[in-house]
């Protein structure tokens, strides 16, 4: 059995050979398996490929930690199917690939659905946070919390084989590919651009969607220029699952009515694409039938200015929220060491190529311990699991801290370290 090659995606093939082709993307923790219940009607028309993220549903586990990064995955494998023009619908993080293929290569791109979608998932702080979870307890907890994101409580009490199916369908997901595509989400912000989208675009929703919902939907149409929206009764976040005869309804009208076709080839139809598929690896589930001061001046040295690669990493590393704040409280007085701070700190250290962001934790936490800077340290906890130290490893490092900086100091230290690790990483109720 070949295996999937690091540059491609997973991917299965339904329908007729010669008809147009649609491409069906899933979302974070599910596999293709979740458009089993709309692909029956969808292959009369259309030659359907179904995707899985990487990790996910048995698929090579080779992380992509961007949205980008995903959505070029996705046109290798088309490109090795000879598939150059195509729709597409995409369920949150796989909407977030439409969004993306409708930016970046409208070339390629004949109409476009957003299913359970966002031009912004949420916080980047919110997304690195699950990510330290999983780090730190695996996927059981996401896993076990993974009905209650999805579906609404009738449905999930009505179906316990598929809640079943939801929850193991999580935790067969390799954690490392997961952490990857939660920062991909965390860095996904296309608020900006949606003005540029230029395909017919449906939008669709599930009236009771706690993830992303209708008003992150009427924030997509309000921006696409060519987009309507369309709310789903009784549905959340996946709605493809729990309303599936709807969602294949919309689905079957957009799609039919809103497609375009290359208009300098006179092409009525997209090109085919080869009847077999590349062989694939056992599935392990069932199928379902910013804010910053005004610039400092700085020596003219010929290099770019490192506030701009300082204030993102600074973003990156502590978060949104403690960067906000920081900046939020600075004022005549203290606004110039802020900028410094981030000009120089950030910009030019922390960003330098020559040690990677764990290893530059570890010293940092060393640094503050020696110092007795308790209250940077706290923060600086919280930096180490966000840049992928485990609650194990910050313990060592308060160890081998306590050789060389004191045991009193080391003492101080595991006290507001313990808190910041039992707070960052505790699964939500």
């Amino acid at each position: 059995m070949s295996e999937t090659p690091p540059n491609t995606l997973q991917y299965r093939l339904d329908g007729p050979e010669d008809a147009p082709v649609l491409i069906l993307g899933p979302s974070l923790g599910t596999t293709w398996h979740m458009w089993d219940r709309q692909v029956p009607e969808l292959a009369e028309q259309w030659r359907v490929i179904r995707f899985d993220l990487p990790g996910h549903g048995g698929a090579p586990a080779y992380p992509a930690g961007s949205v980008t990064e995903l959505t070029a995955r996705l046109l290798t494998t088309l490109d090795t199917l000879g598939v150059q023009r195509f729709g597409y619908a995409g369920c949150a993080l796989g909407g977030a690939v439409g969004v993306e293929l409708a930016l970046r290569h409208p070339e390629r791109l004949a109409s476009l659905a957003l299913i359970a979608a966002s031009p912004r998932f949420g916080t980047a702080d919110e997304f690195r946070q699950r990510g330290v979870i999983v780090r730190t307890n695996g996927l059981d907890p996401i896993a076990r919390t993974a009905p209650d994101r999805w579906f609404t409580g009738g449905f999930a009490a009505a179906q316990p084989a598929i809640t079943d199916w939801a929850v193991q369908m999580v935790r067969t997901t390799d954690p490392g590919c997961y952490i990857a595509a939660c920062e991909a989400l965390a860095t996904f912000d296309v608020r900006p651009e949606l003005g540029r989208v230029g395909v017919p675009t449906l939008v669709l929703v599930g009236s009771d969607d706690q993830v992303t919902g209708p008003a992150e939907a009427r924030t997509l149409v309000a921006g696409i220029p060519d987009a309507r929206l369309a709310v789903v009764p009784g549905a959340s976040h996946l709605v493809p699952v729990e309303q599936p005869a709807a969602v294949t309804d919309l689905l079957v009208r957009h799609f039919s009515t809103a497609w375009q076709h290359p208009h300098d080839t006179g092409q009525t139809a997209l090109p085919a694409i080869p009847a077999k598929p590349v062989p694939l690896p056992p599935q392990p589930t069932a199928p379902l039938a910013e804010i910053a001061p005004a610039a400092v001046p700085v020596p003219q040295s010929g290099r770019a200015d490192p506030y701009d690669a300082g204030i993102k990493v600074r973003r990156e590393v502590l978060g949104d929220a403690h960067v906000d704040q920081a900046l939020a409280q600075a004022d005549a007085f203290s606004g110039d060491f802020q900028e410094f701070v981030t000009r120089y700190a950030w910009g030019e250290v922390w960003d330098r190529p020559g040690l990677d962001r764990r290893t530059r934790s570890c010293i940092t936490l060393t640094a503050l311990v020696a110092g007795g800077h308790l209250d940077e340290l706290g923060f600086h906890v919280r930096a180490a699991l966000r840049n992928g130290l485990t609650p194990a490893e910050i313990k060592e490092v308060l160890l081998q801290s306590a050789v060389y900086c004191g045991v009193p100091a080391a003492n101080s230290a595991f006290k507001v370290a313990q808190q910041v690790v039992r707070e960052e990483t505790t699964p939500a109720e």
